[in-house]
């Protein structure tokens, strides 16, 4: 519960010490330095500790009422991280079905025609174009730098 007050105390303070545009409604609005700003947010803080002396119902109820809410704010992240990991599952499985399907389609795109579909004279080009006296060559690899 403190933590919430604080975080609001400190968020409100920063809101507050802003800077902003001037306007004409701004210069009709009192003038506060920051001085007396701090010290009314000390007697602000010295007094809301004081509130549950005062106050202990009050200060039961807020105290519950901050639990439920920390209880359904943990339920709504819960939620949302559930969603996430459906999306992301979803398309995990998406992609997978993808690549399934990329690896049954045909890489060809007709614009060469494939073995047997095109002229006969193509098709029953000769193998073995190689003549004795290239085969009698023997390989040479690189030769090295002296």
């Amino acid at each position: 519960m403190r933590f919430l007050l604080r975080i609001t105390f400190w968020l409100g303070l920063v809101l507050v010490l802003l800077p902003r545009d001037k306007t004409p409604e701004s210069e009709k609005l009192p003038q506060i330095g920051a001085a007396d700003a701090v010290q009314a947010a000390t007697a602000a803080v010295s007094d809301m500790t004081q509130f549950c002396k005062r106050q202990p119902a009050a200060c039961e109820v807020g105290g519950q009422a901050a639990t439920i809410i920390g209880q359904r704010a943990q339920d709504g992240a819960k939620k949302i991280y559930q969603i996430i990991n459906d999306k992301k599952e979803q398309l995990e499985k998406t992609d997978k079905n993808d690549a399934k399907s990329d690896k049954k389609a045909p890489d060809h795109t007709g614009s060469i025609a494939l073995a047997g579909e095109g002229d006969a004279a193509t098709s029953e080009a000769p193998r073995d174009t190689l003549t004795q006296d290239d085969l009698a060559l023997e390989w040479r690899g690189p030769q090295a730098a002296n």
